[in-house]
C-alpha cells in the first residue's frame, strides 16, 4: 500500500510517488551536506571524518530502517540481501557517477585508500565470519527453524542463527573504527577561519534532512515494490537491484554533491563509510532487536564474494594515480552492469549460483 494506503495503489500513482520522493531526498540530502559541513566546521573535524562518520552514518539511515522492519517482519534475509545489493551499489555506481560529475579526476588520498578502504574490507571480513561463526555454533535444522544439538547439522544445511552474542563482535569493530576516527581528529588541525556556526540552526537542519530522507526512501521503496508486483518482478531481483538502489539514493546525491564542490574526500569517504556502518552496526541492530535471526550461509558468501571482488576493483582504481580516471569510473559502471546481468540470470534461473 502506498502511504500506508492514503493513495491509491496503482501504477500511476506509484510512479509519481517515485518521482517524488527523488526530489524530497535530493532536498534533504543537500540539507544534510550543508549542516555536516557546518558542524565539522564548528568540531574541527577533518574532511574525511566528515564524510565516513557524520554524512555516512546519517545517508545510511534508509538502510538501517529496512533491516530493523524485515528483522521484525521474520524476513530477514531479504533485509541482508538489500544491504549487501546496496553496498554493491554503493562501490561500484556512487564512486562512478561522483567521478563523472567532476570536470577533472576525482581526486583521492592516501588516507582514503590505505585507511578507509582497507578497514571497509575488514568490515566485509569479519561479517562474513560472523555468518561462518553462526553456521558452526547455532547451525538451523532445515524446515524446522530450530537449532541442533552439539551433535552436528542436519546433513548438509548451511543456515545459521545469528545470536546476539555473536552480533556484538561486528558492533566491537565498528567502535574500534570510531575510535581510529577520535583518534584522527584529535591529529588533525584544522584551518584558522571563521567558525560562526549557529549550532543549534545546523543540528535542527542536520535533524531534518535525516527525517526528510528517511520518509522520502520508505515511500519510494513501497512505490518500487508494489511496481514490482505488478510487473511481475522476483523479490530477489528487486531486493538486490532495485530496492538497493533506492535505498542508496541519499549516498549518491550526497556523494555527487560533494564531489560538485571539490571535496573529494567527503564524497568518498561517504561511500566506504556508510557501508562499514551499514555491515558492522545495521545488519547486528536488527539482529538485537530480535534476538536471533537465521542466515543461508549458502546464499551470503556468493553476495560477500560479488562485493569482495568489487571493494578490490575500487581500492585498485583509487590507488592508481590515487585518483578516479573517467575511464575507471566507466569501468565501473560496466561492473555493475555485469553485476545486474548475474543477478537477473540468477532470478530467471539460468545460472543457479545461489541455492533456490
Amino acid at each position: 500500500m502506498v502511504l500506508g494506503g492514503v493513495l491509491p495503489d496503482t501504477t500511476a500513482v506509484n510512479v509519481l510517488v517515485v518521482v517524488a520522493a527523488s526530489g524530497l531526498i535530493w532536498l534533504g540530502s543537500g540539507w544534510l551536506e550543508e549542516a555536516a559541513e557546518g558542524l565539522s566546521t564548528h568540531y574541527g573535524l577533518p574532511p574525511v571524518v566528515q564524510g565516513t562518520v557524520v554524512v555516512a552514518v546519517g545517508s545510511s539511515f534508509p538502510e538501517f530502517a529496512s533491516v530493523v522492519v524485515t528483522a521484525l517482519a521474520g524476513v530477514f534475509d531479504m533485509g541482508v540481501g538489500a544491504i549487501v545489493g546496496s553496498a554493491i551499489f554503493n562501490v561500484l555506481v556512487v564512486p562512478a557517477l561522483s567521478g563523472l560529475a567532476t570536470e577533472d579526476d576525482l581526486d583521492s588520498s592516501r588516507t582514503i585508500v590505505y585507511k578507509e578502504a582497507q578497514f571497509y574490507m575488514l568490515a566485509v571480513s569479519v561479517l562474513v565470519i560472523t555468518f561462518a561463526l553462526a553456521v558452526i555454533y547455532e547451525p538451523v535444522v532445515a524446515g524446522t527453524g530450530g537449532t541442533v544439538g552439539t551433535g552436528g547439522t542436519d546433513g548438509g544445511s548451511l543456515t545459521g542463527s545469528i545470536t546476539r552474542p555473536l552480533a556484538v563482535v561486528p558492533l566491537f569493530v565498528y567502535v574500534l573504527y570510531l575510535f581510529i576516527q577520535w583518534q584522527d581528529t584529535g591529529d588533525y588541525e584544522a584551518d584558522t577561519g571563521e567558525t560562526n556556526v549557529a549550532l543549534f540552526r545546523e543540528w535542527g537542519k542536520l535533524a531534518a534532512g535525516l527525517l526528510l530522507i528517511l520518509v522520502s526512501v520508505e515511500a519510494m521503496v513501497s512505490a518500487i515494490e508494489s511496481l514490482g508486483h505488478t510487473f511481475g518482478i522476483p523479490e530477489f531481483l528487486a531486493g538486490m537491484t532495485i530496492i538497493a538502489a533506492a535505498t542508496s539514493l541519499p549516498d549518491t546525491l550526497v556523494s555527487v554533491r560533494s564531489a560538485r564542490d571539490d571535496n573529494s574526500a567527503t564524497s568518498l569517504g561517504n561511500v566506504l563509510g556508510s557501508n562499514t556502518f551499514d555491515l558492522l552496526v545495521v545488519i547486528p541492530v536488527g539482529v538485537l532487536i530480535v534476538g536471533a535471526v537465521p542466515v543461508n550461509f549458502s546464499t551470503a558468501v556468493p553476495m560477500f564474494a560479488v562485493l569482495t571482488l568489487a571493494t578490490v576493483l575500487l581500492f585498485a582504481t583509487l590507488r592508481t594515480d590515487l585518483a578516479l580516471s573517467t575511464l575507471e569510473a566507466y569501468a565501473l559502471l560496466v561492473t555493475y552492469g555485469l553485476f545486474v546481468a548475474w543477478v537477473v540470470a540468477e532470478a530467471a534461473g539460468v545460472t543457479g549460483i545461489l541455492p533456490a
